[in-house]
């Protein structure tokens, strides 16, 4: 393993200000709010058996990512019956950060302890002058998609969740130390996976895989974010094209829920694979399975694409 990142965990900063449940009048049970996808499935499996609390997704829509989102009622609703919100941090949340403010519920911040990208000049302004880029600030939010980072993610989750509800602390943290192996195994199993790769250069029609190539030994060569309705200009298109035949890059790669009109356009003019990879922003059930199913995925379409 190149890098481990569990030695992390001591350092969490948990924003709390209780340490009992506190779901008198909201609900049923206490109810644990994880603002994404994958900051559910973290939390989804350090709560497994554990029958007193509720685990609920805020955002579960397919969607590429986060940055234009806007909460709806349901959204709304759960953060407001929440007694604790887990968010993803690292400015994810920021289009909740007044929703959240206003429910007065303590928050977590899961990025606690997670070595972060800094994003260079370029990365911050990304590709499009002519498109609306998506400032993310001064780091990459996109910590979930390595398995390593989310392994940190879901030891801070079960801190948070022992300090919150101390009476089931013995199994938050049986349950996170099983989600960490599962989690790190995957990563060791994903660079084996793709050593022999010799082309480990990405196109990507989505800002959001660095981490994952990071964690999977690939390069960034570029990384294009294109919305519905506003794809590369001309210009931007003889570009890519240059860069492929340049590069000889044999497969450039969406986001499942983003477009990819201008990916099939570079395939008739190239004839490069075009390939969909996801971001993990939705799902269905419960628990780790459904994150690492699609880290798998991820790695397979990878491999198929550029073997």
């Amino acid at each position: 393993m190149k890098k481990t990142y569990l030695a992390g965990l001591a350092a969490c900063a948990l924003l709390l200000t209780s340490c009992a449940p506190a779901g008198e009048g909201k609900q049923d049970l206490p109810t644990v709010a994880a603002t994404t996808w994958p900051v559910y499935c973290f939390a989804s499996a350090v709560a497994e058996g554990v029958e007193e609390i509720r685990v609920v997704p805020v955002v579960n829509q397919p969607m590429s990512c986060l940055h234009d989102y806007t909460l709806s009622i349901r959204d709304m609703k759960a953060l407001d019956g929440a007694d604790l919100i887990l968010e993803n941090g690292v400015e994810m949340e920021d289009f909740m950060a007044d929703a959240v403010a206003a429910s007065r519920t303590p928050v977590v911040d899961c990025s606690a302890g997670v070595e972060l990208r800094h994003l260079d000049e370029d990365e911050e302004g990304h590709v499009h002058e002519e498109h609306e880029s998506h400032d993310h600030g001064e780091y990459d939010p996109h910590i979930w998609m390595d398995p390593e980072r989310a392994a940190v993610m879901t030891g801070t989750i079960a801190q948070a969740l022992a300090q919150w509800d101390p009476d089931h602390a013995e199994t938050y943290y049986t349950n996170a130390q099983a989600a960490q192996e599962k989690l790190c195994a995957l990563a060791e199993e994903g660079r084996e996976t793709l050593s022999g790769l010799t082309n480990r250069e990405l196109i990507t029609f989505h800002d959001g895989f660095g981490y994952f190539a990071e964690a999977f030994d690939l390069h960034i060569l570029k990384a294009i974010e294109e919305e519905e309705g506003s794809e590369t200009s001309a210009r931007e298109f003889k570009e890519l094209v240059e860069l492929i035949r340049a590069e000889e890059i044999p497969a450039v790669f969406t986001e499942v829920n983003g477009s990819d009109a201008t990916a099939r356009a570079l395939s008739r003019e190239t004839g490069v694979t075009s390939a969909p990879l996801t971001m993990i922003m939705s799902g269905e059930g419960s628990g780790l399975d459904p994150y690492l199913e699609a880290m798998e995925s991820n790695l397979e379409t990878i491999l198929e694409a550029l073997a």
